[in-house]
């Protein structure tokens, strides 16, 4: 072995985060990213408060198993439903991601728009970017730990509150509410608080754009959603490049490009990225770059649209606006839409076809098929029938399919709203009406005061040989 010094080297595994004090971007798009934060917050908070019928509107109520969506009671049964909606979302995401990149990530993710909440909340304490920046420069005095103190507190107020209204999705929120400030809470419901408001705390203030980066799996498949006629936030080199200081020397400003490499579009990036390095995983599509952008080339006199939402092939061709919406209708496109369509369209379908009223029959294997007197064959059966309603229903059972079959037991039945139960029912037919061996039969379940509401199921009708 060689005496030699050996030079070892390594190479690290992650790259270690640079914190991030991003600017605050104003403009059309900083504008509508209120306006969705805004939308999505009331309509998170305020759900649950909602009432209908005298309950909750919106509850996943998982220990009764029955989930409540305004006038509409789901039971385990209607999964399909669920089905049917995640589908619809997944193919929402394909389209919107095919046609304008990721405008949901920046517009509407909760990551963006929880962090959006914490940073404005951090501005109203901290201050700006050049002041937050300072702030963390300065050594631990008490108007630094004044600030820092308040910061957390309030974001801790805010995550507690949407850990809060998170649980009242599936606990009554009210009775939590009540149970909460009596101390009267069980634990699986103060563990999913806290879990909830720990993760908006952690995500929000704390990870951020680590989020977006390292866990999110979107920003990794996205590209096999994206194509040349994509709209993405794209930088115009050929207009911005060579990029210089702003001159007053009318020869340096026709040798240089339009981008005066003022930084803005970096500062305030949630992310950190560069876009005038291109199109990068990290981009979330927020627009705050475009905002920062459009603004100084106001100041300085030039046409807006330096960093724009454009797609690649405009961008290489020059397109106009007409022709990139012309793209807009290529076979990707129109394909998600129909799928999406039939999807939203099947639901629609479904829901306005739902019936309020369940039934499965359950031949009763502890007792076998016997003669009793008359010479008469019996079968016993269970009906699982729910009632889907909240109302209450008196509904009547008849049983067909064999000449001379009958119901020994009461054919009517009382439910109360939302009620499932078992049913014993007794069948009975001559012994020389049926075959030996299996028959099949039919129950029918239905309404007292609504005729149309009733349901039939098939049965088998057992004869001994």
């Amino acid at each position: 072995m060689s005496n030699q010094e050996q030079i070892v080297s390594f190479t690290p595994m992650y790259t270690p985060r640079v914190q991030i004090y991003a600017r605050e971007a104003r403009g059309w798009y900083a504008n509508w990213r209120w306006v969705c934060v805004w939308l999505t917050q009331i309509v998170f908070y305020g759900l649950p408060w909602l009432q209908w019928n005298g309950r909750q509107a919106i509850l996943f109520d998982l220990a009764a198993r029955k989930f409540y969506l305004l006038g509409l009671v789901l039971w385990p049964q209607d999964l399909i439903y669920l089905a049917v909606l995640l589908i619809i979302c997944a193919f929402s995401l394909f389209l919107f991601t095919a046609v304008a990149g990721r405008v949901w990530c920046g517009f509407a993710c909760p990551q963006t728009v929880y962090t959006e909440i914490f940073m404005w909340i951090e501005r109203k304490i901290e201050g700006e970017r050049s002041a937050r920046m300072r702030l963390d420069k300065q050594a631990w005095a008490a108007a630094k730990l004044a600030k820092k103190c308040a910061k957390h507190l309030a974001w801790g107020v805010f995550a507690l509150w949407t850990g809060f209204t998170f649980v009242g999705y599936f606990t009554p929120i009210e009775q939590l509410g009540l149970e909460i400030a009596t101390f009267a809470f069980g634990p699986w419901q103060l563990f999913w608080v806290l879990f909830y408001s720990f993760a908006t705390y952690g995500n929000a203030g704390w990870m951020r754009e680590q989020v977006c980066r390292y866990m999110c799996p979107y920003a990794r498949f996205q590209s096999a959603m994206f194509d040349a006629d994509t709209l993405i936030v794209s930088y115009d080199k050929e207009r911005g490049e060579p990029r210089g200081a702003l001159s007053k020397s009318a020869a340096a400003q026709s040798a240089s490009g339009t981008c005066i490499d003022c930084s803005l579009c970096v500062q305030v990036c949630p992310t950190g990225i560069d876009i005038r390095n291109g199109l990068q995983y990290d981009c979330i599509g927020c627009a705050a770059c475009i905002d920062a952008c459009d603004s100084v080339m106001d100041k300085i006199g030039a046409p807006r649209g330096l960093v724009r939402f454009t797609t690649e092939n405009a961008v290489m061709n020059k397109w106009r606006p007409a022709q990139i919406r012309q793209r807009m209708y290529r076979p990707r496109i129109l394909i998600y839409s129909a799928i999406l369509l039939l999807a939203v369209g099947a639901l629609i379908a479904g829901l306005a076809n739902h019936t309020p009223l369940k039934m499965d029959v359950i031949r009763d294997r502890g007792v076998m098929a016997r003669v009793v007197e008359d010479g008469m064959v019996e079968n016993v059966y269970r009906l699982q029938i729910m009632n889907a309603d909240e109302q209450v229903h008196r509904y009547r059972i008849d049983v067909s399919g064999i000449d001379g079959i009958q119901l020994v037991t009461p054919g009517e039945v009382a439910f109360r709203a939302t009620e499932s139960r078992l049913v014993p029912v007794t069948v009975r037919i001559p012994a020389e009406s049926g075959k030996p061996g299996t028959n099949r039969i039919y129950f029918v379940l239905s309404d007292q005061s609504d005729k149309s509401l009733r349901v039939r199921e098939k049965s088998m009708f057992f004869v001994p040989r």
